[in-house]
């Protein structure tokens, strides 16, 4: 299935947007073939400031969100999620502002554990909890899980919905177990899709409007992938997540990509597990 994905991009690292009523972007210059061209920080309000995910350790970003709420006050510090290119920078702009941080929570995965992607220095000052309203700037938390296990989106009652990572307009959204997890992902698109929206505004890529359409688009390309997985492991038998990726991705996958491919596939091989569809046997995987 083709994905109408948005590839063009050209605001300029460290430059200001407004991209909704009250809400401006900053790029990071962090780009990278995770990150396309970088991290989105955005601006919330006016004259009283939300800085939502302030990106990675990156001196001229925190100068960039520094100028361009000067003469603001910024009062609260947000946290889509933990992973690299989106928590590190809390601390240097605490130390600048002295503001609290708000997240979900910490990151839930120990490095040993598979979580060695994740930001485990940050932990929020101030809890969000899955519907947990942020009054002064109209905010909405809502828990996502999935691409990983403390992912917060955050939505305005006027259809504004910051994406975050979990649904982004350049890509679809890397989930690796076991903090990323395949059926939690789809509970999470399903849960967003509920509601009425009209503007998304993801961690990376430009704004995405009208999301309905392809919020589907990314569920039924989802299926479509896990179906060819299960036809995959039919073949085979017997194999391992990254055994089954030529023959799901095919052979027009760039190799730097094949390890990512590999832990999407395997994400989606312990929904199959779980749903009765497929066995695991050590690494590998058997059709039930």
């Amino acid at each position: 299935m083709s994905l109408p994905f948005l590839r063009e991009d050209a605001l300029p690292v460290g430059v200001v947007q407004p991209v909704a009523p009250g809400v401006r972007r900053i790029l990071c210059g962090n780009p990278g073939p995770f990150t396309w061209r970088g991290t989105n920080t955005y601006l919330i309000g006016q004259g009283r400031v939300a800085v939502l995910d302030p990106g990675p350790v990156d001196a001229a970003h925190l100068e960039a969100i520094l100028r361009a709420t000067e003469g603001e006050a910024i009062s609260h510090i947000l946290v889509s999620h933990t992973h690299r290119d989106h928590s590190p920078g809390v601390a240097a702009l605490q130390d600048a502002t002295g503001a609290p941080s708000h997240g979900f929570g910490p990151h839930m995965t120990p490095p040993d554990q598979g979580g060695e992607g994740g930001d485990h220095g940050f932990t929020p000052d101030v809890t969000l909890a899955d519907g947990t309203v942020l009054e002064e700037f109209g905010l909405h938390a809502i828990h996502t899980p999935g691409h990983c296990a403390n992912h917060l989106c955050l939505a305005r009652e006027d259809g504004v919905v910051f994406s975050a990572d979990h649904v982004m307009s350049w890509s679809t959204t890397v989930v690796s177990p076991p903090d990323g997890d395949m059926a939690a992902y789809m509970e999470s698109l399903a849960k967003l899709a509920r509601r009425e929206s009209h503007l998304y505004l993801p961690g990376h890529g430009p704004p995405l409007p009208n999301p309905a359409r392809f919020v589907a688009a990314l569920a039924a390309h989802r299926l479509e992938r896990e179906a060819k997985v299960l036809d995959a492991l039919r073949a085979a038998r017997r194999a391992t997540a990254l055994e089954l990726v030529p023959a799901v991705y095919g052979p027009v996958l760039e190799m730097r990509l094949v390890p990512a491919a590999a832990r999407s596939l395997l994400a989606h091989l312990i929904k199959l597990e779980a749903e009765g569809a497929a066995a695991r046997d050590g690494e590998a995987f058997e059709p039930r």
